[in-house]
C-alpha cells in the first residue's frame, strides 16, 4: 500500500488533551488510547487541543495538530478550513462541555460547526435538565449542525428528546469507559501504599467546592469511633480554575474541619494530579468508594465510573449517573449534604464484609461492558456509520502473548480452569488442555524460538507422556494432587482427548524443536498408532485424520496412510448418511468443534487426492458457514443446546473453542483454493475474539493476554480457563504466515 495521504484515514478529536489538567482531556486520551491500540496506523487518531487563552502552552504531543484558543474565534474558522482540506479526515469527533469553548456557554463551537464539511460527532459531557432558554438554543443549534449526538446515559437521551426535542435517531449512547482492570481484593495495593490493615475510603478528582468532601469528613467522627482503623483519601489536585480565582480555600477549609472534628490523622490529602497508573493503585487499595458530587443534575462522573470499573463499592448522593448506575447490589446512594448518613451506611458495610466483598464484586462484573476498549468498538460503530470508508479497514491482531498461559502452568501441566485471572488448582488437570497447550507452545516456539515456549513444551510433553497407557490410549483427568483421577477416566469416554493428543504430538514433531524432543515425541506417536484401536466418535476420528495429515506430510508411512483413509471413509459415510437437500451435515446436529470435521476431510483430500472428500468437506463446510456468521458477525453454535435438525439454533454460550475450530477450518480451505472468501470469513470469525460478536465486546483480554471463557445472553463469562486461552492463542498464531509449515 502506498503511504499517501489519500490513503490515511484520520479520526480528529477536538477537546481539551493532556497535559492540560482536566477531567475532558483525561477521557479524551483514554479513548484515544485505545483507539490506537485497535486501529493505528490504520485509522489514525489526532487532536485539534482546546486552550484557556493565546498566552497558554503546553508541551503537547505530536497528535496535537492544531490548538485552538476557546475566546478566539478565528482559531475555530482556520481549524474547520485547514480539516476541510485534508482528505485524510474522515470524522470529526467533539467532546462537548461548556466551558471548554468559550463566552457565553461556549458559543464559539458554532462557528466551527457551521465551517466544518466533514462528518461529525458530538458527545455532550454534560446535558442540563433545567436550562435557561439561551443554553438550550445553543444545545439545540450544536444538535442540528453534528451528524450524530453521543451521550453517556439513558437520562441524558430522554432529556435531549424530552426537554431539547431532539429526535431520537440522532442519539445514541456510549457509557464512560473504566480501565480494563483484574480484580483484586486491595491487599497487594494496601501494602504497596503503606495502607496494609486500614480500612479504605477515597474519593478522588480535581478539588472544588463541588466535590462533596466536607460531607464525607463530617461522617468521619462517627466511623472512626466504630472502625479507628479507617483511612479517608482525598486524591487529587485543586482545580485549575478553582487555583486561579480563590486559591487553596477550600482545601484548607477541609483541613480545618478535619482538626476541629479530630479527625485529621484518618485523612491523607494527595494535592496532585495523578498519573492514570497511580490513580487506579489508588483505587485499588480502596474499600468504599465516595462519590458526594453536590450537583444533582451532573450527567456522568468519570472518577464514579473509574471507581466502579475497578471493582469498588460507592456510596453515592443521587446525581444523574449515580441514580441510574447504582442498584444495591453495587452501592448505596445517601442524600446530599448527610452526614450521618454517609456514617451509617459505610458503618453498615465495614460491619459486613461479606456483603461488601460481593458488592464489590458486582461491580467489577457489572462494567465489564464499559471497560475502554470495548467503548473504543461503540465509538467505532457510529463513525463508520458516518464514514463507511473506516469499516473497511481491519482491526489490528494484538501481539501474540504466552503470560497468562505460562500464570494457568506449574511444573506439572495447565490447570484446567481459572477463577477470573487466577488458576483455581481445585479442578486439577485434563490431557486434552495439556496437548492443545502443546500445539500452541510448538506454534509459538517455531515462529518466535525462545527458551520460554521451549519450558512450556518440555512441561506439557512430560504431562502426556505420564498421560500415556502402556496397553495404548491416554488418561484424560488429573486431580490437584497430581495424579490420576480414575472415577472419571474410567466412567467418561476419553476418545476426544486421545485423539486431541495424536494431533498434539504430530504438530510438535514436525516443528521446530531440539532432536531429543523429537525422538521422545516420536516414540508416543508410534507406540500409540501401533496400539491403536478402531474409534467411532465423529470428532475424535477428525482429529487423528489431522494428527495423520501432519504425520504423512513428513514421511512415508503405510500404516498412518490406511489408517487416514479409514477414518476419511468412515467421515465421508456418515456425511452422505445424514444430509438431505437442506441438512448437509455428518450428524442431525451441530454441536462442539463442528469445523473440525469438515477440515479432517478436506486435509485428507490434500493427502489422498480423493476429490470426494473434497466435495463432502467444501459442501459441509459452507452449510456450517450460513450457520455461524449473522452477515459479517460471527455467531457461533451456542453450547447452551447446539443446534438440532428441524430446531431453532442455540445462539448463547458461545465458546472460543468453536470459534478456534472454524478458524482453521476456513484457513485450511482458503490454503487449499485461494479463494478470498473463506479469507474474508476467517478475519471475521478472528474478529469475534475483539469485539466483532452479538455482544460488541471483547472476549480476549489484551492485558492478561487470557481469553474469557464464553459469550452468554447479556454478558461475558470473566473467568479465563486454559481452554478458552489455548483457543484464543491457537487462532492468533493461525494467523500467522509462518504456522504454514505446521497447520497446513
Amino acid at each position: 500500500m502506498k503511504n499517501s495521504t489519500t490513503e490515511k484515514c484520520w479520526i480528529v478529536f477536538l477537546s481539551t488533551y493532556p497535559p492540560r489538567e482536566c477531567g475532558l482531556a483525561t477521557f479524551t486520551a483514554d479513548l484515544i488510547k485505545y483507539f490506537d491500540r485497535l486501529y493505528a496506523p490504520r485509522e489514525e487518531t489526532r487532536v485539534l487541543s482546546m486552550n484557556t487563552d493565546m498566552l497558554q502552552s503546553y508541551n503537547y504531543s505530536k497528535k496535537v495538530i492544531f490548538q485552538l484558543s476557546e475566546n478566539k474565534i478565528k482559531d475555530y474558522l482556520v481549524a474547520a478550513e485547514k480539516l476541510n482540506k485534508m482528505p485524510q479526515v474522515k470524522i470529526v469527533s467533539i467532546q462537548h462541555e461548556f466551558g471548554i469553548f468559550g463566552h457565553n456557554n461556549g458559543q464559539n463551537i458554532l462557528t466551527f460547526l457551521q465551517t466544518i464539511k466533514k462528518p461529525v460527532a458530538i458527545t455532550f459531557h454534560t446535558v442540563l435538565p433545567k436550562p435557561l432558554p439561551k443554553i438550550k438554543k445553543l444545545m439545540k443549534d450544536i444538535a442540528e449542525l453534528a451528524d450524530i449526538l453521543i451521550v453517556m446515559t439513558s437520562s441524558s437521551k430522554q432529556l435531549l428528546e424530552s426537554i431539547y426535542g431532539i429526535d431520537a435517531k440522532k442519539i445514541k449512547i456510549i457509557p464512560h469507559g473504566a480501565h480494563p482492570l483484574p480484580y483484586t481484593d486491595g491487599k497487594t495495593a494496601k501494602t504497596s501504599l503503606r495502607l496494609a490493615g486500614k480500612k479504605v475510603l477515597s474519593t478522588f478528582g480535581l478539588l472544588n467546592s463541588g466535590k462533596g468532601i466536607e460531607h464525607a469528613i463530617g461522617a468521619l467522627p462517627e466511623i472512626v469511633k466504630k472502625f479507628p482503623e479507617t483511612i479517608y483519601l482525598v486524591i487529587g489536585a485543586t482545580h485549575p480554575f478553582v487555583l486561579k480565582s480563590e486559591g487553596e480555600i477550600y482545601r484548607n477549609q477541609l483541613i480545618n474541619l478535619a482538626y476541629k472534628l479530630g479527625v485529621e490523622n484518618n485523612i491523607l490529602f494527595y494535592d496532585k494530579y495523578l498519573a492514570t497508573e497511580e490513580l487506579l493503585e489508588f483505587l485499588q487499595a480502596t474499600d468504599i468508594y465516595l462519590s458526594l458530587s453536590q450537583n444533582p443534575d451532573q450527567a456522568v462522573s468519570g472518577t464514579l465510573t473509574y471507581a466502579l470499573g475497578a471493582g469498588r463499592t460507592v456510596i453515592s448522593t443521587p446525581f444523574m449517573q449515580a441514580k441510574e448506575i447504582i442498584t444495591p447490589e453495587i452501592g448505596l446512594l445517601v442524600d446530599f449534604n448527610d452526614n450521618a448518613g454517609i456514617a451509617k451506611k459505610v458503618i453498615s458495610l465495614f460491619e459486613n464484609p461479606k456483603k461488601l466483598t460481593a458488592m464489590s464484586k458486582a461491580a467489577y462484573f457489572r462494567t465489564r461492558s464499559m471497560i475502554w476498549p470495548n467503548i473504543a468498538l461503540s465509538y467505532m460503530r457510529e463513525f463508520t456509520c458516518l464514514s463507511p470508508e473506516l469499516e473497511k479497514k481491519e482491526k489490528n491482531l494484538p501481539p501474540i502473548k504466552l503470560k497468562h498461559l505460562k500464570k494457568l502452568t506449574d511444573n506439572f501441566g495447565i490447570f484446567q480452569f481459572a477463577n477470573l485471572e487466577e488458576p483455581d488448582p481445585a479442578w486439577g488437570y485434563t490431557l486434552d488442555d495439556n496437548a492443545r497447550a502443546l500445539i500452541v507452545a510448538s506454534l509459538h516456539h517455531s515462529i518466535y524460538g525462545g527458551q520460554s515456549s521451549l519450558s512450556l513444551i518440555k512441561t506439557y510433553l512430560s504431562f502426556i507422556e505420564r498421560a500415556a497407557k502402556n496397553s495404548g490410549g491416554f488418561i484424560n483427568y488429573f486431580t490437584e494432587k497430581k495424579v490420576s483421577d480414575d472415577d472419571r477416566n474410567k466412567n467418561e469416554n476419553l476418545e476426544d482427548a486421545n485423539a486431541r493428543s495424536m494431533w498434539s504430538l504430530s504438530v510438535a514433531h514436525g516443528s521446530k524443536l531440539p532432536n531429543n524432543l523429537k525422538s521422545r515425541i516420536e516414540k508416543i506417536f508410534t507406540a500409540q498408532c501401533q496400539k491403536h484401536q478402531i474409534i467411532y466418535s465423529p470428532r475424535a476420528t477428525a482429529f487423528y485424520i489431522k494428527a495423520l495429515v501432519i504425520w504423512l506430510d513428513k514421511q512415508k508411512d503405510k500404516k498412518a496412510l490406511k489408517l487416514l483413509v479409514h477414518y476419511a471413509d468412515f467421515l465421508l459415510n456418515l456425511f452422505n448418511k445424514n444430509s438431505d437437500k437442506e441438512w448437509f451435515w455428518f450428524e442431525q446436529l451441530l454441536a462442539y468443534s463442528n469445523a473440525v470435521l469438515p477440515e479432517a476431510l478436506l486435509l485428507a483430500y490434500k493427502i489422498t487426492g480423493n476429490y470426494k472428500y473434497f466435495k463432502a468437506g467444501k459442501v459441509s463446510l459452507d452449510f456450517l458457514i450460513k450457520q455461524s456468521f449473522q452477515e459479517n458477525t460471527c455467531m457461533p453454535i451456542g453450547q447452551r443446546g447446539w443446534y438440532k435438525k428441524g430446531q431453532e439454533k442455540q445462539v448463547y454460550d458461545q465458546q472460543p473453542e468453536e470459534v478456534s475450530a472454524l478458524i482453521l477450518a476456513l484457513r485450511t480451505m482458503f490454503k487449499l483454493t485461494g479463494d478470498i472468501y473463506y479469507s474474508e470469513r476467517m478475519t471475521q470469525a478472528f474478529n469475534w475474539y475483539l469485539g466483532g460478536n452479538v455482544l460488541n465486546q471483547f472476549i480476549y483480554s489484551q492485558r492478561s493476554g487470557g481469553c474469557y471463557d464464553g459469550l452468554g445472553e447479556g454478558h461475558i463469562n470473566l473467568n479465563q480457563g486454559a481452554e478458552s486461552t489455548i483457543s484464543y492463542l491457537l487462532s492468533r498464531l493461525a494467523l500467522e504466515k509462518k504456522a504454514d509449515h505446521l497447520l497446513f
